[in-house]
């Protein structure tokens, strides 16, 4: 198909329904790399929606993080371009190699498959706290406050070494960097906060040390304080957040969809399928990643100008037709190895495995633990995190 000569304003976001993505946004991939315009100035750049072609932009080392975005794809303050603005130092998501590549090497060895599954039984045994608590609060009970969110609170507070007692701030202050109703400045005010609460964190952990990961970034020689508590940051931020998200939203969504829960029920094996397939299908990460081109590139025939604003719209590339057979589906036996949900490249998700682990052990346990379990209201009444970088559920009463 040739290319567009009109290109569309933005990138569509407002959802129709609970799980599937903008149906505006999925029309426009019959052409996986077009034109559109930025707001808030109309100032021209792309949007990648297909899957393979999506992987291609955001392993293409062309395609940077480390510059100031000043363009969103959509007519909220987009998180990229409020973040751009105040980078702390050590936030390596927005650092190119070779210092994107130093820092994260700090860390990478945390997050392997095997340090996973040496952490799963005391991963259990948070789950299985948690699930005692929604319990103990009886029918009706916020599903997301007393399982959803605390499960990878506490899990993250423990990797890191943070007082979970002091939860509640940076609950708060990650919720607001990534709000997108809120203003720029009031993020960046969040993100000031927390941060400045993990800089003071971090001599502390130096002169009483931990068998945590701030204590041993703290006594890395290669690391300032202020790297250290930049890197505290992403994870403290990103290792709880979309794992929350997807905890309570998948689980409504496996409400929902009955003939699929039946399935895990009668085989706990597809538990680990389960959770790839719900990655895929909810794409919680769902204002899209961007890029700026460093160079000029041409992509499958299209020429990126240098500086150009990239954006890869992650919900429609894991709903890509091209990739997957009825990708519209929720379907817990599918591979569906491979979508997005992490992104890809050098900058793909470094607690994926983490939040791999968590999701298998709550959903299992959770869906166990209250075989009766059932929302407490109408489903329409289940406030969605529309407005939030990262989507999902306010709030999830359930009963059993």
């Amino acid at each position: 198909m040739p290319p567009s000569d009109d290109p569309p304003h933005g990138m569509p976001y407002r959802r129709e329904t609970r799980y599937d993505p903008p149906a505006a946004l999925l029309e426009l991939q019959d052409e996986p790399l077009r034109r559109i315009r930025y707001y808030p100035d109309g100032a021209e750049g792309w949007l990648a929606t297909g899957h393979a072609l999506s992987r291609r932009i955001l392993a293409d080392p062309r395609f940077s993080t480390a510059e100031r975005f000043v363009h969103s794809p959509t007519d909220l303050p987009h998180v990229f371009v409020s973040i751009s603005e105040q980078v702390p130092p050590g936030f390596f998501l927005f650092f190119d190699p070779p210092e994107h590549t130093r820092l994260r090497r700090k860390v990478t060895g945390v997050f392997t498959v095997k340090r996973m599954k040496d952490l799963e039984p005391r991963i259990a045994d948070i789950v299985d706290g948690c699930l005692a608590a929604l319990r103990a609060a009886g029918p009706g009970a916020d599903l997301v406050r007393e399982f959803a969110l605390p499960v990878p609170s506490l899990v993250i507070c423990e990797m890191l070494g943070v007082p979970y007692a002091d939860r509640d701030a940076f609950q708060r202050n990650s919720t607001d960097m990534l709000d997108l109703s809120l203003s720029v400045e009031d993020r960046n005010k969040a993100m000031a906060e927390l941060f400045g609460y993990l800089v003071q964190l971090v001599p502390a952990k130096r002169a009483d040390p931990g068998d945590d990961m701030l204590s041993v970034l703290a006594a890395d020689g290669d690391l300032h304080d202020v790297e250290t508590a930049g890197i505290g940051l992403i994870l403290l931020v990103a290792g709880h957040e979309t794992t929350a998200n997807m905890l309570g939203l998948g689980t409504i969504a496996l409400l929902e969809h009955p003939a699929q829960l039946a399935r895990l029920t009668a085989d706990p094996g597809l538990w680990s399928a389960a959770v790839e397939e719900l990655l895929r299908y909810l794409t919680v990460a769902h204002n899209g990643v961007m890029r700026i081109a460093k160079e000029d590139a041409e992509i499958e025939g299209r020429r990126i100008s240098a500086g150009d604003h990239v954006t890869v719209a992650l919900q429609a590339a894991n709903r890509d037709p091209g990739r997957y057979e009825r990708p519209g589906d929720l379907d817990v036996e599918r591979d569906a190895k491979g979508h997005l949900a992490f992104g890809h490249g050098i900058h793909q998700c470094v607690g994926q495995q983490l939040a791999r682990v968590e999701m298998r052990i709550g959903f299992a346990r959770l869906f166990a633990a209250f075989p009766g379990l059932r929302l407490a209201v109408p489903s329409a009444d289940i406030p969605m995190r529309s407005e939030m970088n990262v989507y999902g559920v306010h709030t999830l009463p359930v009963a059993w």
